[in-house]
């Protein structure tokens, strides 16, 4: 394992495409896109990893994981009243889908969905304490204290989020929002800003690998048929209008981020997170798609 992953590292270094950066975000516009890494973490929690896997990132869309599992241990199942759970076959960010559709974001992860999963979290808390427990959350899971939010990108995703606020405001025009929308939208920029290495992103996400745990025969962090669930949504909606072509490619449930990290989850195996800053056409990593790819072709991880 420890050989696949630097093979794949290998690799994506002598691929000359890299993608282009999300350059709508000035923060991440400044990020070098040679940079790869990758880090698996096994059940017994175990870390394999190569190239820039202890490099900071914003963890960006990849923030929705684990929102919506907070919001559905909050509220249940009736967050399905507000929020859809098919494929979007639109980008991440259409207004038009949303009008479309009266107001119901089509699934969690686009980020009209991922807004209104926000809002569902905000309804108990103040926008500072919501936040604070996002991130509690976030550093229980990985077991690491110093995971944070980095200031300079949740200022520049404030100052620039303007399609955004569109989503927001015509959310709250349909009555589906239950706070107020510049204190949602507050949340929402600083839960995508959260910075965290591959080695972090990848321990994070150990309990969708585990049926809800924190690895093989650990007490679980949510039940089991909401951890299942969930990764479910991952791999029909983890990577917006380009989800059918990944599924198809790796075949494992995932999630991206604009700002090149995807955290995957290979049931009752392990946990993989990449990252690489350039983007496809679809605002997912290109070459951490050809790392996974790579990885678990290599070993023999598809779920199907």
């Amino acid at each position: 394992m420890e050989l696949a992953a630097a093979r794949t590292i290998e690799r994506a270094a002598e691929l000359q495409e890299r993608g282009n950066v999300a350059s709508y975000i000035p923060e991440l516009a400044k990020v070098d896109p040679q940079k790869a890494g990758i880090a698996i973490t096994l059940a017994n929690g175990a870390t394999i990893s190569a190239g820039d896997c202890d490099e900071q990132s914003t963890i960006q869309s990849v923030s929705k994981v684990f929102t919506l599992a907070l919001a559905l241990g909050t509220v249940g199942d009736r967050l399905w009243n507000r929020v859809g759970r098919e494929p979007s076959g639109s980008a991440f960010d259409s207004i038009l889908q949303l009008e479309h559709e009266n107001g119901i974001p089509r699934n969690p992860f686009v980020n009209a969905g991922a807004l209104v999963v926000t809002d569902s979290i905000l309804s108990n808390y103040q926008p500072k304490e919501a936040l604070a427990e996002i991130l509690s959350f976030v550093r229980a899971l990985a077991d690491d204290e110093t995971i944070h939010i980095d200031k300079a990108v949740a200022q520049s995703e404030t100052e620039t989020g303007h399609r955004n606020r569109a989503l927001a405001h015509y959310l709250a025009s349909y009555g589906n929002f239950n706070n107020q929308v510049d204190h949602t939208l507050g949340v929402y920029f600083h839960q995508c800003a959260l910075s965290m290495s591959c080695v972090q992103l990848s321990r994070a996400g150990r309990f969708l690998a585990f049926g809800g745990a924190i690895g093989a025969g650990e007490a679980r962090i949510v039940s089991h048929r909401r951890a299942k669930r969930i990764a479910a949504i991952m791999i029909t909606c983890g990577h917006y209008d380009g989800s059918g072509d990944f599924a198809y490619r790796v075949g494992v449930p995932a999630k991206s981020g604009v700002s090149g990290m995807i955290l995957a989850v290979v049931p009752n195996v392990a946990s993989i997170a990449v990252w690489s800053p350039g983007l496809n056409k679809n605002g997912n990593s290109l070459i951490g798609t050809q790392m996974l790819e790579q990885v678990i072709r290599e070993l023999d991880w598809s779920i199907f």
